[in-house]
């Protein structure tokens, strides 16, 4: 693979890795293919949208979006769905999502899921809540709803749903603009943002608008169109995202506190039908953050892992990204804040790819989105 840029001299290379985020046009035609090797461990999975590993290679969680919660163990298989899932609202976009452990799940046995809810006035809602997975793994227990986004959806579509542990063990939320483009830009909406949340649903009093007049506490960043990937860089320890533009304009962000990402004013996607986006006022705007990389067609991101593992040192300091439309897995090479290549893999397998995840052992685990979704097992090809 060819970088996308060589830096001459270690001088160079040191403003690189400090410089601000910025942004790589390419023709996807230029994208090199790569060779994996795939064991498919499980399908006849309903659309499958998350996975979450339990520790000490106990199984794997696994959300099915029509609101199944399910556990996967090398031994055993699939589960039957489990119990104590919450009733989730199923159209378009919507239903279970994201499934996440808590970071002290060794004592607590909790478990996060993401999902939309049915409201009194049968909208719908983006909620977050946590049970307790049982001894056994046959279900949930006592579940709570924590938060539920206010006002309801309009419609199944531009939802959100990832999320993400901080290290100081607050959640990130991410949610669409739900097509109503402008309030992505409003900070007295939750539509269009990555949130930030306590473990019990509540507003960290160091969010950055948390006294901001008329401004809602739980906004961590805007501007945001449709976030479908959300993990901690591991080096970094900072919060990197995925974002769906409208037709081009994928982007991969790094979201900080406060800013603006300028859906719909900056965007590098046009409308669905082929004209601009008419909010839009270019590909940049000022006061907002630039992507640190896009897409000008749009692969559909979706979920995302880093590669920290010692496994296979040939994929060390890589971003895997999975691709809806694309349907390939990308692997993105890091350099620091920087991504210095891109390359496909899978796309001879024709499948939808929703779901990343590193696995204790080193190899790479997604989920495709069918209705015979698929558990598949990744390693590098010879």
């Amino acid at each position: 693979m060819k970088p996308l840029f060589r830096p001459a001299t270690l001088a160079v290379l040191s403003a690189l890795l400090i410089s601000p985020a910025y942004a790589v046009d390419k023709s996807p035609d230029s994208v090199p293919e790569a060779t994996a090797k795939v064991e498919e461990l499980a399908n006849g999975l309903d659309h499958p949208w998350s996975l979450a590993f339990l520790p000490n290679q106990q199984g794997a969680l696994i959300t099915e979006r029509s609101g199944q919660l399910r556990l996967w163990q090398a031994d055993k298989g699939l589960s039957k769905p489990l119990s104590g899932v919450p009733k989730v609202w199923v159209a378009g976009q919507a239903g279970l999502w994201d499934v996440r452990l808590a970071p002290d799940f060794a004592t607590s046995r909790r478990v996060y899921l993401s999902f939309a809810q049915q409201g009194d006035k049968g909208q719908a809602n983006a909620a977050l809540g946590y049970g307790r997975l049982a001894e056994d793994g046959s279900g949930l227990q006592d579940f709570k709803t924590i938060f539920v986004q206010q006002p309801a959806l309009s419609s199944g579509i531009n939802l959100g749903g990832r999320l993400a542990f901080d290290p100081q063990g607050n959640i990130f939320m991410s949610t669409g603009d739900n097509n109503q483009r402008m309030a992505a830009q409003r900070l007295d909406s939750l539509k269009g943002k990555i949130l930030r949340l306590t473990p019990e649903g509540g507003i960290p009093q160091d969010n950055p608008f948390v006294n901001k007049p008329q401004a809602k506490g739980e906004i961590w960043t805007f501007g945001n169109r449709n976030p479908q990937g959300l993990a901690i860089n591991p080096w970094s320890h900072a919060l990197w995202e995925t974002e769906h533009g409208p037709r081009g304009g994928d982007e991969v962000n790094l979201p900080g506190a406060g800013k603006n990402y300028g859906w719909p004013l900056a965007t590098y996607g046009i409308n669905y039908s082929g004209q601009p986006i008419p909010e839009a006022q270019g590909t940049r705007l000022k006061g907002a953050e630039d992507p640190l990389y896009y897409w000008p067609v749009s692969p559909a991101l979706s979920g995302i892992a880093f590669y920290n593992s010692a496994k296979f040192p040939q994929w060390d300091h890589s971003l895997f990204v999975g691709a809806l439309a694309g349907k390939s897995l990308i692997r993105l090479t890091l350099l620091g804040n920087k991504i210095t290549s891109e390359e496909r893999l899978l796309s001879e397998r024709n499948e939808r790819i929703r779901e990343v995840q590193l696995g204790e052992d080193g190899y790479i685990y997604l989920l495709t989105d069918e209705s015979n979704g698929k558990l598949l097992k990744v390693a590098p090809g010879a």
